[in-house]
């Protein structure tokens, strides 16, 4: 079985691929401070209560975007399944190509995902994540990823709101029974949303626009992801799961490699 690692700002989401099928998946807390010990006991009591057996593992990647765990995170793969880990970065094989003015700015979940999205539907696609960053990539029929969007995710701007504004406390982020609130949670649930929707909207017509690929399939992905799809008309296609599976696709294109000890 194959460890797949989503290491973003917030959480670590762990994949656990048999072949091509997802067995399980699951989330541990990025801010933590781990030792790798900690780390390597946490993943394998994690797999076991998905009903499947670290024993079984063979083999790891990881895609991060949070260098100061990575020592760690690596140091526990090694020690309790007896793997080195593949790395997503920059040099590595991934089929994709980077057409900007430094491919090596470009985050790893960014890279994985454009990989998902062309390899299961196809391009012209522009892949929507809703994370720490909601980001709006856009990638050419022909697998370049050609210009990406960076704005401030809808959990991290409702999070400086709360720190920021001493009376207001937190909230669920939900879509409200209406815009017109009347009250202070409901007001702030229905910029929370409503912003994110019209942002959301907003952003990948102008990216249609300016691109000329205004026949563009949209997948979204991330935690807020199918909220915002299920109302959205400029998104197609939601997959919870899409990082993780172009996490996969990578190590199917460089699991033969030669690896860094």
């Amino acid at each position: 079985m194959l460890l797949a690692f989503d290491v973003g700002n917030t959480n670590i989401t762990i994949g656990v691929f048999d072949g091509d099928e997802l067995k399980g998946n699951f989330r541990i807390t990025t801010k933590l401070p781990r030792t790798s010990d900690e780390f390597g006991l946490l993943i394998s009591d994690m797999i076991r209560q998905n009903n499947l057996e670290p024993s079984d593992v063979s083999d790891a990647i990881i895609a991060s975007v949070v260098p100061n765990i990575m020592y760690s995170l690596t140091s526990g793969i090694i020690k309790y399944f007896g793997i080195q880990p593949i790395v997503v970065k920059s040099g590595i094989k991934t089929g994709l190509k980077i057409a900007t003015t430094n491919p090596k700015e470009l985050g790893a979940d960014r890279i994985v995902d454009a990989v998902a999205a062309v390899k299961l539907y196809g391009g012209p696609i522009i892949v929507v994540d809703y994370g720490t960053a909601t980001t709006f990539d856009l990638v050419s029929e022909d697998g370049t990823f050609l210009a990406g969007v960076t704005a401030p995710g809808i959990r991290t701007s409702a999070d400086a709101l709360f720190k920021d504004a001493a009376k207001l406390s937190e909230v669920e982020i939900r879509k409200p029974d209406t815009i017109l609130a009347k009250d202070t949670v409901s007001s702030v649930q229905a910029a929370l949303y409503y912003g994110g929707l019209g942002q959301t909207e907003y952003i990948i017509r102008k990216i249609k626009e300016e691109s000329g690929y205004s026949d563009a399939k949209v997948v979204a992905t991330g935690g807020l992801g199918k909220l915002l799809s299920e109302a959205s008309k400029e998104i197609d296609i939601y997959n919870p799961h899409l990082t993780l599976y172009g996490v996969k696709y990578v190590y199917d294109r460089c699991k033969n490699e030669p690896r860094n000890k």
